[in-house]
């Protein structure tokens, strides 16, 4: 009877020894901690989808009324007669005539503008649109030809006509007024106005949801000036357009002094592209912003021969946000998941090994699900509440679940009121994270610093080999 009953006493032991041995339990969590990453990156794929969507269905809300904005002109053209020898040999020479196109840009360029957004809605997406007032004054010093090696008496003065470039034709909500020394001229609409202006930067997705497409205009409108010689040459040149767009306004500092100036009612601009303004104002009733760019600022020239010539590399203007940062912040928070779960696993453990509470694996499970959940929660949330509430109510929800479940082990309600404050401390050091952008990463290091420090402290009192001395 002695002989049976000791193998079944030594297993007991060994059985008892597996459930206490701490180095088992440490490698059980960890195991647990590295399943757990698999859903973690399943949310962030989510997230990241949602974002996109997002951006997709702001982009066809956009496009429907239309397409962001920039603005290009006036740009004077003059055709001219260039000739061409060419040499056949024996046959002599023969002479080609064909006509060619002169550009000539403004000496001055001042636009006045007014920028009245507007909401549009697709279920829980919101895209911002614009109607825009704009008063274009320029002046034009009387061509050149010379400089640009063209004989005046193959100019061609009957054939001139001035273009004015918008991107996207279907926001004229107006008949434009064109006046040519006060004289009134009625533009048509084209689709090749023979200059390309061209943006050089590309807006960022994750921040607005534009599309990272170049903006690219050679449409506009032209209108012929009926000038019979060079006596019948005037400067001034005037234009009163309504221009609905979407998102962003921007524009092309034609003029060799070229001054902007916006106002608009909406109160979150973003100015962009190569100049910032020289003043600006914004507070709750909206902004104003004022522009003044030189032609030594510009890369490109005040006149040139020939088609394509291409405006680049000194646009400028706004861009009319809508604060929706919540999948931006969404995706920096699920980025913290792995550490709020190991710092509540770690928790749990040192509650198991100073107060002889027993937590099986699977109550790591449970807590670790609602711990992943928390961020579907958030995002869900965020979409119809915002970030910042969605925040609030997931992490109360989720310590208020987790703290009734762990009250089922726990032995006392000290345990559970601590175990709830840590959950609690958790959530809100990543809430400070987040908001302190700037500050995120010194904030950061300093509270891990802190936690490991705490760790290490309330940790040395425990003797981790007591079951090989045992």
């Amino acid at each position: 009877m002695e002989a049976q009953a000791q193998p079944l006493n030594l297993l007991e032991r060994f059985n008892k020894w597996i459930q206490e041995s701490i180095m088992i339990k440490l490698f059980s969590i960890g195991f647990l901690i590295i399943i757990l990453l698999i859903p973690s990156e399943w949310i962030q794929d989510m997230i990241t989808e949602r974002q996109q969507r997002a951006g997709q269905v702001i982009n066809e809300i956009s496009e429907k009324w239309s397409g962001r904005q920039s603005v290009s002109g006036p740009v004077m053209v003059i055709p001219y007669r260039k000739q061409e020898v060419i040499d056949r040999g024996k046959d002599g020479k023969e002479i080609r005539e064909h006509v060619e196109k002169a550009f000539f840009l403004p000496e001055r360029l001042d636009i006045n503008g007014r920028v009245t957004p507007q909401i549009l809605h697709r279920g829980i997406f919101d895209a911002v649109v614009y109607e825009s007032d704009l008063q274009i004054a320029s002046s034009f010093g009387k061509p050149d030809f010379k400089s640009l090696s063209i004989p005046e008496d193959m100019v061609l003065w009957n054939g001139a006509y001035m273009i004015f470039g918008i991107t996207d034709l279907r926001g004229i909500s107006d008949n434009p007024t064109f006046l040519v020394h006060n004289k009134p001229f009625v533009p048509e609409p084209s689709n090749n106005v023979g200059v390309t202006v061209r943006s050089t930067f590309t807006p960022n997705i994750t921040s607005d949801y534009e599309d990272k497409r170049t903006l690219v205009s050679s449409s506009g409108v032209v209108t012929k000036l009926n000038w019979e010689n060079a006596d019948s040459f005037v400067g001034d040149v005037s234009i009163k357009l309504k221009l609905k767009g979407s998102s962003r306004l921007d524009f092309m500092p034609v003029g060799k002094t070229s001054s902007v100036e916006l106002k608009s009612p909406w109160s979150n601009p973003s100015f962009d592209g190569e100049f910032l303004p020289a003043s600006r104002e914004i507070n709750e009733q909206g902004f104003s912003a004022s522009w003044k760019i030189l032609h030594y600022n510009r890369p490109f020239s005040q006149q040139w021969t020939n088609t394509d010539q291409e405006l680049s590399g000194a646009d400028f203007g706004v861009k009319l946000l809508i604060p929706v940062d919540q999948y931006q912040k969404s995706m920096r928070t699920s980025k913290y998941g792995v550490l709020v779960i190991l710092l509540t696993f770690i928790a749990l453990f040192l509650v198991e090994i100073t107060q002889k509470v027993r937590i099986h694996p699977f109550q790591y499970i449970l807590i670790g699900a609602a711990l992943i959940i928390y961020y579907t929660l958030l995002l869900s949330l965020s979409e119809h509440v915002g970030y910042n509430i969605a925040y609030a109510l997931s992490s109360v929800a989720t310590v208020v679940l987790i703290s009734r479940y762990s009250s089922t082990f726990l032995r006392t309600k000290s345990l559970t009121l601590l175990f709830s404050l840590l959950l609690v401390i958790f959530y809100s050091f990543i809430f400070v994270i987040i908001m302190q952008q700037d500050f995120s990463l010194l904030l950061g290091s300093l509270g891990l610093f802190l936690i490991v420090s705490l760790l290490m402290y309330f940790s040395r009192k425990i003797n981790w080999y007591r079951e090989a001395s045992a």
